[in-house]
């Protein structure tokens, strides 16, 4: 694994922030980073992380899930903390630190998200929220 003392910045388009609410599913805040460059794919290779990529989700392009037990307070390009629900589509700048980690009989490396600059918000609004059949919990 690369040297991980300095956070991996990468410009990404926002998807499915859970910044002051837990995820249902994994209980913790999260956030997906989407459409990430080729640059920011290696850099986070590099530090051991595993980018991903589904065919059944071509409009995420390349993209990790940044998970936390904290809240994750978003800010703007001024360092105002963003107190609206930031929606998908919000194109954003992300500090990323990789952390090791084992359990059990498993390790691996996860990304830590340090800070989140929002500097294209989108406003998620109930109304304009679209859901996909695949999103829909069973």
């Amino acid at each position: 694994m690369a040297n991980i003392e300095k956070p991996i910045k990468v410009e990404a388009e926002v998807q499915w922030a859970f910044f002051n609410k837990k995820n249902e599913m994994s209980g913790k805040y999260q956030v997906d980073l989407t459409n990430l460059s080729e640059n920011a794919v290696k850099a986070l290779t590099d530090a051991g992380l595993e980018p991903r990529n589904r065919e059944d989700k071509p409009e995420k392009g390349w993209f990790i899930t940044a998970k936390s037990n904290y809240e994750i307070k978003p800010v703007d390009k001024n360092g105002d903390e963003i107190t609206d629900v930031v929606g998908n589509g919000s194109k954003a700048i992300a500090f990323i630190k990789p952390y090791e980690w084992s359990w059990k009989n498993k390790k691996g490396v996860s990304p830590s998200l340090v800070k989140i600059v929002i500097n294209d918000l989108k406003v998620y609004s109930a109304e304009n929220a679209e859901i996909e059949e695949d999103d829909i919990p069973l």
